[in-house]
């Protein structure tokens, strides 16, 4: 099969283009409409390729080259390595007139589906590659070529149309497009560690046999239980990441026999194909094929596997958010993305152009692109990162009016389109000093009504290990019973568990600031900290808010800033990270044979001397300035010695990668599966009851009530009182969110009569018959009672 130009079409593409850019009232509508034709499109109908390539770093008068490539007989995408044959052609697109966009026709390729590898593509004008921005699928990362896949045959086998179908039939006709309603509960899962092989593959099979055994009536295992309750999952990031430039590249052409081709550079090439595998917590993007999904999570290789995970959360009424973190880049994002997209470092690698009427535009379609797989909500990463510099004012400018394009993006599903439920992260003033203090969170809120932002008790820095936490936050939770709706609330997701591992211990414990009634290991206390009796009742069972937990806190099991990225880099994070030896690992874990593999044969074969070289490495790193050689120099004088191994620069850093991919290992929730048989029943049975009363996300009303015992001796009393709109239902609330045991007579305690009332929810350990009778409520202990009206 040779590939054909479509000469006539190709030029039809480029004056299309260029009357977009001129019919338009501002160059950015114009960019917008065009930005949807750009990549490669199957036309299935003329069996034939559209491909738009934005080329603005090429001269005027430069003509590049698409390069083809594809396979002569079936790829193995599931291999770890393997070498393939591939059939590459070369043939020249269509300048547009000014020569920023190039377009091409062309038949005699494959379309990817399912079953088989579609056929792969990059422009090529010296040097690198020019790499397609907006793809549907990079079966090799972010540095390969890009697929050219058939989305209509995706979006037409679908599973899960009907889903989408409903939308359209609970809308009335002439209607905007409806906007997906907000979740009751929502859990929040990081697909490269929620199962043994850490794909989406195997997320759906777990939610699968979950979904089954609740439809049969059959019991959960505790680690199962970690995942229901909730009707929706927020997958954290599912995007394309950077890649370590020492790693062997996932795309190497083998140049040998039939290497070199006709003299085009057309012929049969050999390729070496290494399957993405990447340690990563999925922020760490590169913007560049945003659009696709992370091939380090697909099992098969194909996106018809995010396809299926959502199709599967929604035969079971789960919807679906993606986290999309589009507010900045890694570092390396520079060598993929043209040059106008990066507007200069930043806080967390490079800042975007945003302003830039095509950035913009693609940015939205790389939006557009991700959610059209099919999610019912979209988290914005950091919204308050998305800033710009202004120039009269000097100073970086919030860029809202980005964040309300996103919020206008409109999907199309199964011939349905749809807005879907948003939520921003925007804690700003963050990070000016005050932030804590100055933060409303519902900047945005304010902005679009229909939008949820993260809570105070749900961003960043949450430490609930820490004593006086919860009466710290009590002006911030009376927030959430007051005007808290629309806010997303929990205590426990990918940033504070981190926060909670970076911790001084030395410091805390001085201080005396550790709660001791927690636990007598930190590692029980972290756990018991984000995944409290107390906490869990007020966020689920009494406050307004879509309580959000994390899986990891769930299954009370380990979880760090992992992020391979490069080896120099690793050094720095894991010294930042090493705190996180004393909140997350024991001494038995790390003695167990199948943990910390890697460590123990660079020498550390104890817990104990592992952490006195994490401990140096965090101590040398403030006065090295994250060199690995100097802080090498630094380790190796120290007295006794840290390592029986000559510590060198190259040491330091295998030792780094070692605990980033260990701690990777030791994290995955298939090395956690023993909980506790009580308290998961008691922790489901909380999330259920949240699913029977979705009126308890509303804000408070004229009868309702939170307070905490004054005075707050020894221990803190909230408690509080709530009737459901219709008046037919209230609610008892009393726990001991801190300190020490109490007994109280829950209806006393908040002066209200003690008749009628029933218990609803009570952890292990804690028996209650009546709200008229004492109960003794330990630390992080609390009650529920329901009353009919």
């Amino acid at each position: 099969m040779t590939v054909i130009v479509d000469r006539e079409r190709s030029e039809a593409l480029a004056a299309w283009c260029a009357e977009m850019l001129s019919a338009t009232d501002s160059e950015f509508e114009g960019a917008k409409r065009v930005a949807e034709r750009l990549g490669a499109h199957w036309r299935g109908e003329d069996e034939l390729a559209e491909i738009g390539f934005w080329t603005p770093d090429l001269g005027r008068g430069e003509s590049p080259t698409l390069e083809l490539f594809t396979a002569m007989d079936d790829v193995d995408l599931e291999a770890a390595e393997t070498e393939a044959s591939f059939r590459r052609e070369r043939v020249e697109p269509v300048p547009s007139e000014d020569g920023e966009y190039h377009w091409v026709a062309l038949s005699g390729v494959r379309p990817g589906t399912r079953s088989e590898l579609g056929t792969l593509y990059w422009l090529r004008c010296e040097g690198e590659p020019i790499r397609d921005p907006v793809p549907y699928s990079l079966p090799f990362g972010a540095w390969g070529p890009v697929e050219l896949y058939d989305v209509e045959r995706l979006d037409a086998e679908r599973a899960d149309r009907g889903h989408f179908r409903s939308l359209a039939e609970g809308s009335d006709a002439g209607d905007e497009p409806p906007r997906i309603g907000p979740a009751t509960s929502m859990l929040e899962v990081h697909p490269g560690t929620a199962t043994e092989d850490g794909t989406l593959a195997g997320l759906a099979e777990r939610i699968e046999t979950i979904g089954g055994k609740l439809e049969a009536g059959e019991a959960l295992t505790p680690a199962e239980r970690a995942f229901a309750g909730y009707d929706a999952i927020q997958l954290m990031p599912v995007e394309p990441l950077t890649e370590r430039a020492s790693a062997p590249p996932r795309w190497e052409v083998v140049e040998g026999e039939g290497g070199a081709g006709d003299e085009d550079g057309s012929g049969v090439v050999a390729v070496h194909l290494r399957k993405p595998d990447q340690v990563n917590w999925g922020y760490d993007v590169v913007v560049s094929g945003f659009s696709a999904p992370n091939p380090a999570v697909l099992r098969s290789g194909r996106p018809d596997e995010l396809v299926d995970l959502i199709a599967t959360c929604h035969e079971f009424g789960v919807t679906v958010v993606f986290d999309v973190a589009l507010g900045h880049a890694d570092e390396r994002g520079a060598e993929l993305l043209p040059e106008p997209f990066v507007e200069g470092p930043g806080m967390y690698g490079l800042e975007l152009e945003y302003r830039h009427p095509v950035v913009r535009a693609l940015l939205l379609e790389m939006q557009r692109r991700k959610m059209d797989f099919g999610a019912d909500g979209i988290r914005v990463d950091g919204a308050q990162d998305f800033t710009y510099w202004d120039d009269d004012r000097e100073e970086a400018v919030h860029d809202d009016e980005f964040l309300a394009e996103m919020d206008r993006v409109v999907q199309a599903v199964a011939g349905v389109e749809y807005r879907p439920w948003m939520i921003y992260e925007d804690g700003r003033p963050w990070p000016r000093e005050d932030w804590e203090l100055a933060s409303t969170y519902r900047t945005l809120i304010e902005a679009h009504p229909h939008a949820f932002q993260w809570s105070p008790v749900s961003f960043a820095h949450n430490t609930p290990a820490l004593l006086t936490f919860w009466i710290g936050k009590w002006w911030r939770l009376e927030q959430v019973a007051e005007r808290g709706g629309n806010w997303i609330t929990g205590v426990a997701n990918h940033d504070t568990v981190r926060r909670g591992t970076q911790m001084d211990t030395d410091v805390e414990f001085h201080q005396g600031n550790v709660n001791p009634y927690l636990g007598e290991e930190l590692p029980e206390i972290l756990d018991e900290a984000y995944d409290s009796a107390a906490a869990t009742l007020l966020l689920h069972a009494f406050l307004p808010g879509v309580p959000m937990d994390f899986v990891h806190a769930n299954a009370r099991a380990p979880w760090g800033f992992v992020r391979d990225t490069d080896g120099e880099w690793n050094v720095k994070v894991v010294a930042e990270e090493s705190r996180a030896i004393d909140w997350q690992v024991t001494p038995e874990a790390y003695l167990e044979e199948a943990n910390f593999a890697r460590l123990k044969r660079l020498g550390f074969e104890s817990r104990g001397s592992l952490r006195r070289f994490l401990r140096a490495l965090r101590a040398a790193l403030d006065v090295t300035e994250y060199d690995p050689r100097s802080i090498a120099t630094v380790l190796a004088a120290a007295e006794p010695p840290l390592s029986d191994r000559e510590i060198t620069g190259e040491f330091v850093e295998r030792v780094a990668d070692g605990w980033m991919a260990d701690f990777h290992e030791f994290a995955n929730l298939s090395n956690h599966t023993g909980g506790d048989e009580a308290w998961t029943a008691f922790s489901l049975s909380v999330r259920e009851f949240r699913q029977e009363r979705p009126w308890l996300r509303r804000d408070f009303g004229p009868e309702d009530r939170f307070e905490y015992a004054r005075p707050a001796d020894r221990r803190i009393l909230f408690r509080g009182v709530r009737t459901s709109p219709d008046g037919a239902e209230e609610l008892l609330f009393v726990a001991n969110m801190e300190g020490s045991p109490e007994v109280v007579e829950p209806a006393a305690l908040l002066g209200v009569p003690a008749e009628g009332w029933e218990p609803a929810l009570s952890p292990p350990g804690v028996d209650v018959d009546s709200a008229g009778e004492p109960v003794t409520l330990g630390n992080a202990e609390g009650v529920a009672f329901v009353r009919e009206r």
